[in-house]
């Protein structure tokens, strides 16, 4: 069973700024490259995130350059999503989960951890 845990969602106000964090208790993932992604109330789960196992490549949806920053700390076997300008669009669920394909934004499991709670108040 995978063994992630999310952490760092909350309520804040649009322009606002959070971090999340991606625990991986089990020190199991520390070579895959892993994701953040996110599901709003009545759509479908879409990919915000991705980083290389060394950090080394990182991807972005557009819906979020510029204000989202991936980034992980091996030793720590964690990894972080920094939201910053946030908006209320960007409200949802928000999980990780190790991504795999050219451009890391597909997960390579189907198992999703209880995941973290973003909510932006305009």
């Amino acid at each position: 069973q995978v063994q992630l845990v999310e952490s760092g969602g909350g309520l804040v106000q649009a322009g606002g700024s959070l971090r999340l964090s991606c625990a991986d208790s089990e020190r199991t993932f520390t070579t895959y490259a892993m994701g953040w992604f996110r599901q709003a109330p009545g759509k479908e789960r879409e990919f915000v995130a991705a980083i290389s196992w060394n950090g080394g490549r990182i991807y972005v949806a557009d819906s979020v350059k510029g204000r989202f920053t991936i980034s992980r700390d091996n030793a720590k076997n964690t990894v972080y999503l920094q939201m910053n300008s946030l908006k209320p669009e960007d409200t949802a669920v928000y999980y990780c989960n190790p991504t795999i394909g050219s451009s890391l934004a597909k997960p390579l499991y189907d198992y999703w951890g209880q995941g973290t709670q973003v909510t932006v108040s305009s």
